[in-house]
């Protein structure tokens, strides 16, 4: 997890804090990284990373580590402990206001290569409904999500000959939103000027669509973020798509923690582990309207390789360089792109990608990784849905509700400070000092536990007890597979494989019945149980893709 884009300018100070949390494997800094990650026979740089576009810290890491690491607070002092005020203006009660207008922005809708050539595709930013298609030269396009006949969703439609066709009266639209066809117009009448849809520009940028939001300011290509990683030769990554039920800062604030994934994802790989829980320590080097970033690592290391960066609106990013035994460097990055869509929901992107894969991880396929970042959302789940179910009930600020310490949680104060100066330029936002209440109320939905549960989430098919092909964010079929062109196709190919094995079971089982060689029964037997595991294991492979993770130690 880090972030993209430099900042205007560079904080004036540089805090640092010493803090307590879980040791992130030299080469993992976030669950599920470690599958692109390499030997452990590297060491991390002191240096400045340089995935991001201007250097971050004008003193030696190792300076600012020692000092740091040697001048810890007692834990006993809550004063030291807890995080407090960071600057002159908020200690006196000042509020720190900045320009921003949500809508001046890019968006990250979809990956690219996931966006279907034959489909529209309904899409949310904020409150704003929007379709996305390609048109029939095979160019972006996007829609505001509703006719202006009768204000039938655009994304419920199909496309004929590249143009968006209305299926409630076949009117279709083209190009920058005109109207070319009204099938109810008599042959000599025109079609109206006012019979067009509002449009979006969009980029395709390092393989992710973005869209500008802004109605009346142009376009600013040069906010579109540029991940200098991404763009280095021999870089991999694996990339992902969920939908999540629960508001996209509050997504945001659990990505920038690494202190809960010892613990919330104890054993999900070969990096999270509870015992591993320690101090962090954290340092500050840049402040400005548009973020925040800094350096962390393990106060247990004495280093903080990792360089963490926040950008507007909602891109997060943490990279680390690595020197191997033969001086090579190589690059590592975890990118968090998060869209709102609307109160207590969000979409996310995650990318993770090295200049060096593990010989390990090339034994795995693509979709293996997919369910494993699933599971782990769904070990999130539970608890961060209800955190939006409190901050709407509350209705108060986060610092009267949150207990930040300096030792886990300075990301997360530091996010909900930014909040504070741009929040009144949002829809709504809930900040570290103030509040703005969205006038929607949020769809707060929680992690299946249980037998119910797991039953209710095991068939691609179903939404939940009951509801065929319902959209439900608590499903991981519905959060990530229809999301994702290479786990529907992988879904659909061991389905395939199951049905046809099954019959080729059912098959030679007659045949043993009906031939009287023992030797023949028992070849056939023997088949008929080979189709059988087969049949086994392409069931598992179809619930690992769409069946939810369920704890253990929940029970109905």
């Amino acid at each position: 997890m880090a972030l993209v884009n430099p900042f205007l300018s560079h904080a004036k100070t540089s805090l640092a804090f010493c803090v307590s949390t879980p040791p992130l494997k030299q080469n993992s800094p976030l669950i599920f990284l470690c599958s692109l990650s390499s030997s452990n026979s590297f060491k991390p740089l002191l240096s400045s990373p340089t995935s991001t576009r201007k250097p971050s810290s004008s003193r030696t890491r190792r300076e600012a580590i020692e000092g740091r690491v040697k001048d810890a607070p007692p834990l006993e002092d809550h004063s030291k402990v807890l995080v407090g005020p960071s600057s002159e203006e908020e200690r006196r009660g000042d509020r720190i206001v900045a320009d921003y207008d949500w809508t001046e922005e890019w968006y990250p809708l979809y990956l690219t290569h996931n966006v279907p050539d034959d489909a529209p595709l309904a899409l949310t930013v904020f409150d704003k409904q929007l379709v996305l298609f390609r048109d029939g030269n095979g160019d972006l396009r996007c829609y505001q999500d509703r006719c202006p006949h009768r204000l039938a969703k655009l994304s419920e439609g199909q496309l004929i000959d590249g143009r968006l066709e209305c299926l409630y009266h076949g009117w279709q639209f083209e190009g920058d939103g005109k109207c070319v066809k009204i099938p109810q117009l008599p042959a000599e009448a025109k079609i109206p000027r006012s019979a067009c849809v509002r449009t979006y520009e969009v980029r395709d940028s390092q393989g992710v669509v973005w869209v500008w939001m802004s109605p009346q300011t142009p376009p600013n290509i040069d906010k579109i973020p540029w991940f200098e990683n991404f763009a280095r030769p021999g870089f991999q990554d694996v990339s992902t798509t969920h939908e999540l039920p629960y508001d996209h800062s509050i997504l945001l604030e659990n990505l920038m923690d690494p202190a809960h994934i010892p613990i919330s994802h104890d054993r999900t790989d070969w990096t999270a582990k509870r015992e591993n829980a320690q101090p962090l320590c954290f340092e500050v080097t840049e402040r400005t309207d548009r973020g925040f970033a800094g350096w962390w690592g393990g106060e247990k290391d004495g280093t903080m390789p990792n360089f963490l960066r926040f950008e507007a609106p909602c891109v997060l990013q943490n990279n680390r360089e690595i020197v191997d035994k033969n001086g090579e460097k190589h690059y590592f990055s975890g990118l968090f792109l998060c869209r709102p869509t609307g109160q207590g929901k969000s979409m996310l992107i995650v990318r993770f990608g090295t200049t060096k894969r593990s010989p390990l991880a090339k034994l795995f396929p693509k979709w293996y990784f997919h369910q494993n970042a699933g599971k782990v959302f769904e070990q999130d789940m539970g608890f961060l849905s209800s955190q939006n179910e409190i901050l709407m009930k509350e209705k108060v600020p986060t610092k009267e509700l949150y207990l930040n310490l300096k030792s886990s949680d300075t990301w997360v104060a530091e996010y909900r400070k930014w909040m504070d100066k741009v929040g009144h330029g949002m829809p709504y936002h809930f900040g570290h000092s103030t509040i703005c209440l969205p006038q929607e109320p949020a769809v707060v939905e929680h992690a299946p536990a249980g037998l119910i549960a797991g039953l209710s989430a095991s068939s691609p098919a179903k939404g939940g007890i009951g509801t065929m092909h319902a959209p439900n964010l608590a499903n991981r079929y519905f959060r990530h597979v229809i999301h994702c062109k290479g786990c529907r196709s992988v879904i659909k190919s061991f389905q395939t494989w199951k049905n046809a094995l099954s019959a080729m079971a059912i098959a030679l089982v007659a045949l043993a019945i009906l031939v009287s060689g023992r030797q023949w029964k028992a070849v056939l037997l023997v088949s008929a149980s080979a189709c059988s595991a087969g049949v086994y294991a392409c069931s598992t492979a179809i619930a690992m893709n769409t069946t939810n993770f369920i704890r253990t130690h929940r029970r109905l």
